[in-house]
């Protein structure tokens, strides 16, 4: 089973109630969640906030392609994953990222978790602009998108 959006701000939230709702499963004996938040500081520079901005059929079809390669390599059982990220500003603290997941045992869900977001970082289309305490906001450069051949 698996659920992914784009959760634009202006319109919705992002809800870990959700995620909760949609992993439960009597077949997995382990859940996480990993929960991506605003930090203070990057590049030695105090941040207020970050504005998303993705292309979100993009995002939605990498997000897909990412749990199929994680079941696949991981050999996972009974899988289950939710993963939402958000588009719009989010305040210092706030949540940008959810990713809960559900598998039969406890090792598999850390494995999965980890590799949905290191995926997430390497192959998925979203922009991050920074807003600085005392300085303009700027869009950070992101890596180089790894294309699935």
């Amino acid at each position: 089973m698996f659920h992914c959006d784009v959760v634009n701000l202006k319109i919705s939230k992002i809800s870990l109630e959700r995620a909760t709702d949609f992993i439960e499963s009597h077949k997995c004996g382990a859940s996480l969640f990993f929960i991506g938040t605003v930090r203070d500081m990057n590049n030695e520079k105090e941040v207020t906030g970050i504005t998303y901005d993705s292309h979100d059929k993009m995002v939605k079809k990498s997000f897909k392609e990412i749990y199929e390669d994680a079941i696949k390599k991981l050999k996972l059982e009974h899988p289950v994953a939710f993963v939402e990220h958000v588009k719009g500003y989010v305040p210092l603290g706030g949540i940008s990222i959810i990713i809960a997941v559900a598998c039969k045992h406890r090792s598999q869900v850390y494995e999965f978790s980890r590799f949905i977001i290191e995926e997430i970082k390497k192959k998925t289309p979203i922009w991050k602009k920074e807003h600085y305490k005392g300085e303009d906001a700027k869009w950070l450069e992101g890596q180089q998108i790894q294309i699935k051949k």
